[in-house]
């Protein structure tokens, strides 16, 4: 079971043990793990990814590291593919509220699937989006 969709922040910020992760939310993706639930990563965040690496603001590899996490079976995290059910609900997340597009793809992507989004952003914690951090 997919328990949340991370954004891009919260995913990176997991994965380097980072403190800028909040306790909430890093506890709430240690529970789900526990659990045996999933944290789904919504496909935009792979783009987001590459993207940061080309632009240097985060080290080269990042990309490979987060594609070989969602292949380990293993690992809380499991890629969310984009799709045209996660396109609909884009309107519900009105632009603005939440002007960035790969903020509004992930947060369309926890309405498509029911569940809260673990995000630090301000603009998606103060939408009536359900939310963690």
């Amino acid at each position: 079971m997919i328990a949340a969709v991370a954004d891009t922040h919260a995913v990176l910020w997991h994965l380097a043990a980072d403190p800028r992760l909040s306790a909430g939310a890093r506890a709430f993706i240690e529970a789900a793990a526990e659990r045996g639930d999933r944290i789904g990563i919504s496909a935009i965040t792979f783009a987001e990814v590459v993207y940061l690496v080309e632009k240097k603001r985060i080290p080269v590899g990042w990309s490979d590291r987060l594609f070989a996490v969602v292949q380990s079976a293993r690992n809380v995290f499991v890629e969310v593919p984009l799709t045209s059910g996660i396109i609909s609900n884009l309107s519900q997340v009105p632009r603005v509220a939440v002007p960035d597009l790969p903020d509004r793809l992930i947060a369309a992507t926890a309405l498509s699937l029911r569940v809260p989004v673990i995000s630090r952003d301000r603009r998606i914690q103060a939408s009536a989006l359900d939310t963690v951090w």
